[in-house]
């Protein structure tokens, strides 16, 4: 997204981009981001939380309007409630290793078998 988006600026389109990895986008020079701290995949707020979700799309319209430096980070003022996941996102050990392993079984065979399909 951030190099769609400068070819993007660069054809006098406002862009901004929506992100938790602020270190990436931001190194790739994007003219506007939304840093949200949340985990990754989840810019937009939580699943099904349209409060959430409408605040951060509000705020991202807003620092697209009104940034006027090139390279403008705005950090958004939301928190995903808990910062539990920080110690648990992408964690794999003896408690879910199990769990995990099934499911990457479970997906494989599903791909193998919509592969089969064509």
């Amino acid at each position: 997204m951030s190099l769609v988006s400068r070819h993007l600026e660069a054809q006098g389109i406002t862009t901004i981009v929506v992100g938790s990895a602020r270190d990436i986008v931001e190194e790739c020079g994007v003219a506007r981001m939304l840093f949200v701290d949340f985990p990754l995949g989840n810019p937009c707020g939580k699943p099904s939380d349209r409060d959430m979700q409408r605040s951060i799309v509000s705020l991202a319209l807003d620092v697209a309007a009104t940034a006027i430096a090139p390279r403008t980070t705005v950090q958004a003022p939301v928190r995903w409630g808990s910062d539990d996941w920080r110690t648990a996102f992408m964690q794999v050990d003896d408690s879910n290793i199990g769990a995990l392993r099934a499911a990457g079984e479970k997906r494989r065979a599903a791909q193998a078998a919509d592969s089969g399909k064509d």
